[in-house]
């Protein structure tokens, strides 16, 4: 069973469809009891980093994620779920992330001709052999809707990078956590097996 984390930030209802399409049991709930008995979780999620926050601390979500990323238990950040999963945001200053990871989220620099939002499709470069990009050949597309992008403090732990105007650590991993500043929900059958190989990961 994955549970995916219902904060009010949207977004929750392709993930949920895409996991059903794989054939996975999927519970959506902000219940800290349910959340704790699920295989895996999945934090999505769209809108601003700091009313984000606001909700977790509101719903006790952001200690009960503290406590599953502990526990072992595969979780997965997606889109506006990776920003939060680091200590703090360009879009929101003074607001701090639940600083999981150690990284800073930065608003993409205006440049000629780079529309922000950066929504569309960029090609991923690989790295650092991560488990989920199994199966994914280089130079795959997936799909991107954002304006912040994430510099993480550690190289090791990004799996996936873009260019666009700037460097985008696009996707990272230590231990059991996994994130996405792409929507893998969206990202078509590149994106169902980035999924699929996060529905297949064991439990530290």
């Amino acid at each position: 069973m994955i549970g995916i984390i219902d904060y009010d930030a949207g977004n929750l209802k392709s993930v949920e469809k895409a996991l059903h399409y794989l054939g996975k049991e999927v519970i959506v709930t902000r219940d800290p009891k349910q959340l704790r008995q699920v295989d895996k979780v999945i934090l999505p999620g769209v809108g601003a980093f700091g009313d984000a926050m606001a909700k977790l601390k509101e719903y006790h979500l952001d200690t009960l994620i503290h406590e599953i990323a502990d526990s072992g238990k595969p979780f997965l950040g997606i889109c506006l779920g990776l920003q939060l999963l680091f200590e703090e945001s360009e879009e929101s200053p003074g607001v701090e992330g639940l600083g999981i990871l150690k990284g800073k989220i930065k608003r993409i620099p205006d440049e000629d001709g780079l529309k922000v939002p950066h929504i569309g499709w960029n090609s991923l470069h690989l790295e650092h052999n991560g488990r989920l990009f199994q199966n994914i050949p280089e130079n795959s597309y997936v799909y991107f809707v954002h304006s912040y992008y994430l510099e993480a403090q550690d190289p090791e732990i990004v799996k996936a990078s873009t260019e666009y105007g700037v460097h985008i650590h696009a996707s990272v991993e230590k231990g059991n956590v996994f994130a996405c500043q792409f929507h893998p929900e969206k990202s078509s059958e590149t994106g169902l097996q980035i999924l699929k190989n996060f529905a297949e990961i064991e439990e530290n």
